[in-house]
């Protein structure tokens, strides 16, 4: 902390300063509440599509041989064409959600490809949009846990350093002025006095 100046000028400074922090600190703090508790769903839902996933694994596991049998190559119909999301500012941080995946149209000889296909490219589809779902729900968490660090901080920064320095500054600053103008108020009764005193002993002499 800077040396202090101890004048009427540094205290109207530090009282202003003071109100501000005080103002600020609830809506910092409200801030990182929300970010708590948004942070806390999403890792609820991020447990749920990882456990969603691998149940999909394994139902996909139980039949994923035919796929090799058959010599079917469907990694084109599974790959993503695109990835459609939504944004959605939480405590004021912008997030993209993850809302669905398209694929790219998957042609295929129907009096030639099993009967399983369809059922199969369907399965897998779901599968890799659970993966992509996951993808943007551990993005989303991890930009809300680095933005709850920095909320966090500037609360502790109000909280533990700031409002208690200007408290301290305003304190040191009206006693260091209140004896200033207790010191004031004594000259002035002395040299009062003083000035009294002269004139009794000019109108004696």
């Amino acid at each position: 902390m800077a040396k202090l100046k101890l004048a009427k000028g540094e205290l109207k400074r530090q009282r202003d300063a003071l109100r501000q922090y005080l103002r600020y600190l609830p809506t910092l703090q409200l801030k990182k509440q929300q970010l708590q508790m948004e942070i806390l769903q999403l890792l609820a839902v991020l447990e749920e599509k990882k456990q969603a996933q691998t149940a999909k694994i394994n139902q996909i596991h139980s039949w994923a041989g035919l796929l090799i049998d058959g010599g079917v190559n469907l990694r084109p119909a599974v790959k993503p064409k695109e990835i459609v999301t939504t944004l959605k500012n939480i405590a004021g941080v912008d997030l993209s959600l993850f809302n669905s995946v398209e694929f790219a149209f998957f042609e295929y000889d129907l009096f030639i490809a099993p009967l399983w296909l369809d059922t199969a490219i369907e399965e897998l589809r779901k599968l890799v949009s659970l993966r992509q779902e996951r993808k943007f729900l551990e993005k989303g968490i991890e930009i809300l846990r680095q933005e709850l660090r920095t909320t966090t901080q500037r609360v502790n920064l109000f909280e533990k350093v700031k409002i208690p320095e200007a408290s301290e500054a305003i304190r040191a600053i009206k006693i260091f002025l209140g004896d200033q103008m207790t010191n004031a108020v004594g000259r002035s009764k002395i040299a009062k006095r003083k000035i009294q005193t002269q004139e009794l002993l000019e109108v004696a002499v």
